[in-house]
């Protein structure tokens, strides 16, 4: 007998969403959408925000006002009521002068939360202090799955080809920016300036020439003090796997290859407005499953595995890639809580390969609800 079973009881599932990083918005819509499709008869499911502040509340969960609307970006309501974890994996509502009481136990998180102070491997380790199964990586793979640079010496460190880069720490711009610049030049034009520990591409700048570096930098500079830049792969082609963990302690799965493709609108790569926003869609052309020759897919594939167990990825992850004009596989990054709205390429390449989005969601609850916490 489960000890859901045994209470008589369905399995509590908090959803977490929201976040202080500058993905807040992306977080919501990607919630907007996991809450609409869980399984309702199957699980008590319970949406907790948190603000831009930090602060973690009971959200009503409203998917309509978690999406994106006539350009407007969602947040979480600051004025619901307060949460937080208590002893026992209790959620405790807990207001000012107010005696705390309990919504009961949490079984398992479905952490939707991207970027720093969420994706990162902070809620991870919150949860697993706490005793609290969660869906995805872990504490160490989410912190690597989200610095590119600890990512790129991981990859290296596997075997994998990743493209040039330069380190621009807090304190290298602030003692010596002319070396900075050096540094950067050397590596030829184009390339592409991008916060450290960011994502959804905000921050980042495409940069053809040594005059355009200072302004990219500053920009990339307000999400991370950290940043990286990398060189242009040539003429690349973007590919894109999904890694799934293997049910019943099987071995992890992996997606048909999809494409992304960029023209047009003064869009020099998927920037944020590509991804997210509607005016976006007419230059953005994604191919699943992408057009590529059976070996070239499977090497993409099979690298995708070998970055997935490099950082020990678990549960969930999209495997982005660059293809270059003499077929070379260099691998871009790794995302260990992709965006995970139906559109999003990580559900639209489990779709193709035969689990849709309902069913996607189903696999990762029950990979997390049979995976213990600690050491494993």
């Amino acid at each position: 007998m489960s000890e859901f079973s045994e209470v008589q009881r369905k399995p509590r599932v908090a959803v977490v969403f929201g976040g202080r990083s500058s993905e807040h918005a992306i977080s919501c819509v990607t919630a907007a959408n996991v809450l609409q499709v869980i399984d309702r008869d199957k699980y008590d499911v319970v949406p907790v925000g948190i603000s831009t502040s930090g602060h973690w509340v009971l959200e009503s969960g409203d998917p309509e006002r978690l999406s994106i609307t006539d350009g407007k970006l969602p947040e979480v309501d600051v004025t619901a009521l307060p949460v937080l974890f208590g002893a026992n994996r209790e959620l405790v509502i807990s207001e000012p002068e107010q005696v705390p009481s309990t919504l009961g136990q949490v079984d398992v998180v479905f952490p939707l939360l991207h970027g720093p102070w969420g994706e990162d491997g902070t809620i991870q380790g919150l949860l697993e202090m706490s005793d609290i199964r969660y869906v995805g990586s872990g504490v160490l793979a989410s912190a690597v799955g989200m610095d590119k640079h600890h990512m790129k010496v991981v990859f290296q460190g596997a075997g994998l080809d990743v493209t040039p880069y330069v380190l621009i720490r807090d304190r290298d711009w602030i003692r010596d920016p002319e070396a900075c610049r050096t540094a950067v030049d050397a590596l030829g034009y184009p390339v592409f300036v991008k916060p450290c520990r960011g994502g959804s591409s905000l921050g980042i700048s495409k940069v053809n020439s040594l005059a355009e570096l200072d302004d990219a930098i500053v920009e990339a500079r307000a999400h991370d003090p950290k940043v990286i830049v990398e060189a242009a792969a040539k003429d690349p082609r973007e590919i894109e796997v999904g890694v799934l963990g293997g049910l019943d302690g099987g071995l992890p799965e992996v997606s048909v290859c999809g494409e992304i493709a960029i023209s047009g609108g003064g869009h020099d790569f998927y920037d944020f407005e590509t991804k997210y926003l509607p005016e976006g869609e007419e230059y953005t052309a994604l191919s699943v499953p992408a057009e590529l020759p059976e070996e070239l897919a499977a090497e993409v594939r099979a690298k995708a595995l070998v970055a997935f167990d490099a950082i020990d990825g678990e549960g969930l992850a999209r495997v982005d890639f660059f293809v270059d004009a003499d077929g070379k596989v260099i691998i871009n990054e790794i995302n260990t809580m992709p965006g995970f709205t139906p559109t999003s390429m990580f559900p639209r390449l489990w779709a193709a390969s035969g689990k849709d989005y309902p069913a996607l969601v189903e696999h990762l609850l029950t990979l997390a609800m049979t995976r213990k916490t600690g050491l494993r």
